[in-house]
């Protein structure tokens, strides 16, 4: 009957447009009071969710990606992408998705990603005769990769999800082929539709306008390496490098490309500020339910439950995907990422699957989520962008969805994508 509570309490919140936080915070308390405990319980375990040294990380990581948003980064990627990738069929749209990559190592958030690349990219396509419609889906589905590529501060929130003992530094360092990967599929779904299409192609502009478009788009870039190098390394950790790269931004889009105004600063701290509000509220309910899914035995269920289906590791990934996508439907990403990880984390550890490649498979799982209605808030940012209605846009992404679904189904049956490269370091 508990369990009817938390989640039937939850679910009704949510149906009638309750923000997730309150869904999670208030299903906890009444939970709490249906079982008898102090209802002081919920606010204690809310306290420790977000009293954790390593969230430091995530105000500073979205204070610096929303910095080199207004700061003049994300053009100067896109040039460059344009200079590598624009000459190959599908030509806009190939530079979309590289850009995605490039600005997805600086800002770490999709729907950073799918405003900044969007808001460049979406007008010169429609300008260039390419459909509208295919410049969202590119946007919307490329955007996965910078959940992917570090530093992804949902990686951050998985690590502390699971109790803090999976080490960061092997999380970013995992999520970079799987994030190659989902870019060269959807390279491949974007050069089979322009194809289709008849879409033009962009002219070379030569090796010494991209050395130029390098150089100029290179401050940016060193971003990612002192991010990434610092913390495998261990010369700083996550919390340390995301200051640093804060001070990095700052300096490179004030005395460097000098693109940044004293309006956009106090813009980006209002906006870091307001998404971080909203982040920490969310976790701290989540770990509140989190707990009360602990204390009512549901990972320890779920793992009796699963293996009454099946032995196979194989079809309890398969099972655990479905499930996830499904959920990715109807949930924001990191409320799902506390409350889904004390749940399969230990089913998936159960059947053998090593911690940091589940991580990778719940990022990708949910970050497809963020592009499928109803609940896909990078997909809505991505039609904003191009103005044009959900419809039209879910009537032709399929050919992106099937290349992040066979992203995912490679990342999920080859651990070596994950997993290879942490190897390296250790």
């Amino acid at each position: 009957m508990e369990l009817w509570v938390l989640f039937g309490t939850f679910v009704v919140l949510l149906l009638i447009g309750t923000p997730v936080a309150f869904c999670l915070g208030v299903s906890s308390f009444a939970t709490v009071l249906y079982l008898g405990l102090p209802p002081v319980v919920v606010f204690q375990r809310l306290n420790s969710g977000v009293s954790v040294f390593a969230l430091m990380a995530i105000p500073f990581f979205i204070f610096a990606g929303d910095l080199m948003v207004r700061g003049d980064i994300a053009r100067r990627l896109v040039a460059l992408a344009g200079s590598l990738v624009g000459h190959l069929k599908g030509g806009l749209g190939q530079v979309n998705i590289l850009a995605s990559v490039m600005f997805g190592g600086v800002s770490g958030s999709a729907a950073a990603d799918a405003s900044a690349v969007g808001g460049l990219m979406v007008p010169q396509m429609r300008e260039r005769g390419y459909g509208v419609d295919y410049a969202v889906n590119i946007t919307v589905v490329g955007s996965i990769i910078a959940l992917m590529i570090p530093p992804s501060h949902n990686m951050i929130i998985y690590s502390i999800s699971a109790g803090g003992k999976i080490s960061i530094a092997d999380l970013f360092t995992a999520g970079i082929l799987p994030g190659l990967v989902l870019a060269l599929s959807l390279m491949c779904a974007a050069w089979y539709v322009a194809r289709k299409r008849g879409y033009p192609t962009e002219p070379f502009p030569g090796w010494s306008a991209m050395g130029h478009l390098f150089l100029s788009a290179l401050p940016g870039l060193i971003l990612v390496a002192i991010i990434f190098g610092g913390v495998r390394s261990g010369v700083f950790t996550a919390s340390e490098s995301s200051n640093i790269a804060v001070v990095y931004a700052m300096l490179v889009t004030f005395f460097v490309y000098r693109s940044l105004s004293w309006h956009d600063f106090i813009e980006a701290t209002m906006a870091a500020v307001r998404t971080t509000a909203m982040v920490l509220m969310v976790i701290g309910c989540a770990a509140a339910f989190g707990w009360l899914l602990a204390f009512l035995k549901v990972p320890a269920m779920m793992v009796t439950a699963l293996q009454g289906v099946s032995d196979s590791p194989l079809v309890i990934l398969l099972l655990m995907n479905v499930t996830l996508l499904i959920l990715g439907t109807f949930m924001d990403m990191s409320p799902l990422i506390v409350i889904t990880t004390p749940i399969f984390l230990p089913v998936a550890m159960a059947f053998g699957v090593d911690p940091v490649h589940f991580g990778v498979i719940l990022i990708l799982n949910l970050g497809i989520g963020l592009c499928t209605p109803p609940v896909g808030a990078v997909l809505f940012v991505g039609c904003a962008v191009g103005r044009i209605p959900i419809g039209q846009a879910m009537k032709s992404i399929w050919p992106f969805y099937g290349a992040a679904f066979v992203t995912l189904m490679l990342v999920t049956y080859i651990p070596a994508l994950s997993l290879w490269l942490p190897s390296l370091f250790h």
